[in-house]
């Protein structure tokens, strides 16, 4: 057996993933409280990105509406990231072989490269271009990449229940 399947299949059989498994409540509430997350998550960030397509808040500097919804977005994070670890354990050997599991934790990990390339690049110069109600190109094609990336992760989350 590989040792990520092993590793899984230890977290499916122990005390907390059984539990969390077999409780009438507790898988159903994270799992509320993970869709809450991602909606703090990805609407914060959904705001910024439709802000740097020119779609909503034009007159708003980028920054202003960056330093205003971090907080919640990385409030989001947190609840996301940990009720999801919860979801996991409780199914982690399920999720092991499960294709739409395997996209989204894929789709995750593109999406975090994302913005580390967007903060690293074109935002280091946003003073130039935030005024401008709609960003430079580099910009645009950053949010629309956060937004179909987001848009994947919530559909392979919800087609993890159907395989």
């Amino acid at each position: 057996m590989p040792l990520l399947q092993h590793i899984c299949q230890l977290l499916y059989d122990s005390h907390v993933g059984t539990a969390i498994r077999e409780s009438d409540n507790a898988f159903p509430i994270i799992e509320s409280v993970h869709v809450l997350g991602i909606t703090l998550l990805v609407g914060t960030i959904a705001l910024l990105d439709l802000r740097m397509l020119g779609l909503v808040l034009r007159p708003i500097p980028i920054t202003r509406i960056a330093r205003t919804v971090f907080p919640l977005t990385w409030s989001g994070f947190v609840v996301m990231f940990t009720s999801g670890f919860l979801l996991f354990w409780a199914e982690a050997a399920k999720n092991y072989s499960n294709p739409a599991f395997r996209v989204k934790l894929i789709l995750l990990a593109l999406v975090g490269i994302n913005p580390l390339i967007f903060h690293t690049t074109i935002y280091r110069r946003v003073h130039e271009w935030e005024a401008l109600t709609i960003s430079p190109w580099r910009a645009r094609a950053a949010a629309i990449a956060s937004l179909t990336l987001w848009s994947g992760i919530i559909i392979a989350g919800r087609a993890i229940a159907y395989f």
